[in-house]
């Protein structure tokens, strides 16, 4: 289980690393294997910026650049500090990593370059011309340190913005073109922002592979995040990732965001990767958010239909919400409070996939109020309980569930997980005959409903209006809820 270390609105203060690391102890107790930090490295918007405007890679708050020394988040020896705090509970650390563009550059140049337009990048909208491009990243505040590399227009394949005539468009640098190996909306989708890199430039792939070989002997990272590789060549992090392995002496958790809701994409991004990266479950997050803005009129039958975890699970990492998604942000999607505790039982209660926490679930954020102790007590039942073999009930439209039989050896374990988008009701369903007498209680207290288990393991286990009830041996819920 993964907690997504931030949101996008926490306080520039710099104190993130240290707000975490204060954190440790109870993400620990909360049943956290795994904290996705955010980008640690100096961003073109200094301390405003929440790391994917990346400008430095090699300062993670250590210089005086972009009018700043922290980052958003804290200093380099925080930043350390927060990893060591939480490899000392145990908790594996997974670091975000921008390598789709560069922002913030320190010197224009000038360069050869092509107009396309915004919505289809295989459509010329000029000659080729000589723009003025901010292209030029010579890091005067870094002073070498670490690496000495200056990148320039020829590490790049395109920017947005012509600084001789102020004109904004996507202009692609004459003689490059665009990896054809990326997403097709918009025509090609490698152009995201910023200043482009070019991963048919060797020079570019070599200082990338250089500074993750820096970056990981000085951090001892457990495994990373990487953003936007829809909009990178499909194949390029095989051999940067796999030279991270050799230099780990252990395999890395990587997770990708590829942000779309066709499955078929995904698949084909997977296959391109040599099935070393993962991919966040996009089509079950859009699945979640259809499902709480519906009034009720979501199939629930359908919920896992035409998803990472229905077709890939070993592949899939599940998300109820994200930085992206919360309100205001370029990707909202927000799934509404009322179902936020019928989306974490889908991915926090369920055998397959790798579920994530988002920080502003559990911690809130400027606008929302954390989901409060019904998510906590599903992350502390995901830890303490033994699930064993499951089995679904979705055959209502409104009204679904699963049982997970538990195990033998473990007192008090298996599960019934009832939940509906609309009316109340209940549902017979059977749990194993290993626990036949047991009695039965919704440990997220929303039914006050004992359930006894007749001798095959099976009940009628009631759920309210709009609500999700979790059934555990009563023994357990005790436990859970101390």
């Amino acid at each position: 289980m993964i907690v997504q270390g931030f949101e996008w609105d926490l306080p520039a203060d710099s104190q993130h690393w240290n707000r975490i690391a204060e954190k440790s102890h109870e993400l620990n107790r909360l049943g956290v294997t795994a904290v996705w930090l955010p980008p640690a490295y100096k961003g073109a918007a200094g301390v405003e910026d929440v790391g994917y405007g990346t400008y430095d890679l090699y300062d993670l708050g250590e210089f005086d650049q972009k009018n700043t020394v922290a980052t958003k988040y804290g200093t380099k020896d925080e930043y350390l500090a927060c990893i060591k705090a939480l490899k000392a509970q145990g908790i594996k650390v997974y670091a975000d990593i921008v390598f789709d563009h560069f922002m913030g550059a320190d010197e224009k140049e000038s360069v050869q370059a092509v107009a396309y337009r915004f919505d289809d990048r295989t459509q010329p909208i000029s000659d080729e011309k000589e723009i003025n491009a901010w292209t030029k990243f010579t890091f005067p505040g870094r002073k070498g340190a670490y690496n000495d590399y200056h990148w320039h227009w020829e590490n790049f394949s395109g920017v947005d913005y012509d600084a001789r005539n102020r004109d904004h468009a996507i202009f692609n640098f004459a003689g490059k073109g665009w990896e054809p190996q990326v997403d097709d909306e918009n025509g090609n989708f490698d152009y995201l922002m910023g200043c482009n890199l070019d991963m048919e430039n060797p020079e570019t792939v070599e200082q990338l592979d250089r500074w993750g070989k820096w970056y990981q002997e000085l951090t001892e990272i457990d495994g990373y995040r990487l953003d936007a590789v829809k909009h990178i060549r499909f194949d390029l992090f095989v051999d940067w990732l796999l030279h991270r392995r050799e230099e780990k002496y252990d395999e890395l958790f990587v997770v990708g965001e590829y942000w779309s809701d066709e499955l078929e994409k995904l698949h084909e991004y997977l296959d391109s990767s040599g099935n070393l990266i993962s991919l966040f479950d996009v089509p079950l997050h859009f699945n979640l958010y259809q499902a709480s803005n519906s009034m009720g009129n979501f199939d629930m039958r359908q919920i896992f239909t035409d998803t990472l975890i229905e077709t890939r699970p070993d592949w899939a990492v599940t998300f109820v919400d994200n930085h992206d998604t919360q309100k205001g942000q370029s990707l909202e999607s927000w799934i509404e409070g009322w179902f936020k505790g019928h989306a974490y039982s889908l991915i926090l209660l369920r055998n397959q996939g790798t579920p994530v926490v988002f920080w502003g679930d559990l911690y809130g954020t400027k606008d929302v109020e954390p989901v409060g102790p019904i998510l906590t007590t599903m992350m502390r039942l995901r830890d303490q309980l033994v699930f064993g073999s499951m089995a679904d009930y979705f055959d209502d439209a409104n009204i679904v569930g699963w049982t997970c039989t538990g195990d033998f050896e473990q007192a008090h374990s298996g599960m019934a997980v009832v939940m509906t988008n609309a009316g109340g009701g209940e549902k017979e369903m059977t749990i194993s005959a290993i626990h036949q007498g047991e009695t039965f209680v919704d440990v997220l207290g929303n039914n006050e409903v004992k359930v006894v288990l007749d001798k095959n393991g099976q009940g009628v286990f009631p759920v309210n209006d709009g609500q999700v009830s979790v059934y555990v041996n009563e023994k357990l819920a005790k436990k859970i809820n101390q």
